[in-house]
């Protein structure tokens, strides 16, 4: 009886208003696996190919680009095209201006989408420690400084709200003993701390 009900319901629509459901049904499947798959995370892939060192990449990273043409924005363009189309043409309007207002739905849904991408990467935090951020950083000598830069030792630094065990020297005439307290006042080279107790 519900086959029949559906049917009958099918053949009494236009050629245009079938498009529209069409539309709107294929492109909600395909909205809703394509939210599933983003809870899940079906769209991390790990390639065994990949190599190399991820943090080299960090620091040069601006995010995902806003773009306006990807899958999931043309799905989700379609998905507003095609319901507010059969509203609209349901409600009595023609096929041009329930096919402008589809246009239209599915442009501000794509705007949307597109702002708030923007925003969520705005938020987005790298956790890899940046060597610039120890600068003025106050620490304690783990193992000891030779003076003049005659040598490398190590000091904890607190650096991004985190403990730091890194290289350091420094250009003080005295050799720095563990325990004592320095100020970083440079980097030197891409890791090491330049540091001095006279401060």
């Amino acid at each position: 009886m519900l086959l029949l009900d559906i049917n009958s319901w099918w053949q009494g629509m236009d050629l245009f208003e079938k498009m529209l459901w069409v539309i709107a049904l294929l492109f909600s499947t395909m909205f809703l696996f394509q939210t599933l798959f983003s809870m899940i995370g079906g769209g991390d892939v790990d390639s065994p190919d990949a190599i190399g060192d991820a943090d080299d990449f960090v620091s040069d990273d601006d995010g995902v680009s806003t773009q306006y043409f990807t899958v999931k924005n043309l799905i989700a363009f379609f998905t507003m095209f095609g319901w507010v189309g059969i509203a609209a043409y349901n409600s009595g309007q023609s096929k041009g201006i329930a096919t402008l207002l589809g246009i239209g739905a599915g442009s501000i849904m794509v705007l949307l989408m597109v702002l708030l991408l923007r925003n969520v990467n705005k938020l987005r935090y790298s956790g890899t420690m940046q060597m610039k951020n120890a600068l003025n950083q106050v620490g304690n000598v783990y193992l000891p400084i030779p003076a003049q830069r005659k040598g490398t030792g190590k000091v904890h630094v607190r650096v991004q709200g985190s403990l730091h065990e890194l290289d350091a020297i420094t250009d003080d005439p005295a050799d720095i003993s563990t325990g004592s307290v320095v100020k970083v006042t440079a980097i030197v080279g891409e890791s090491v701390l330049l540091v001095t107790g006279n401060f």
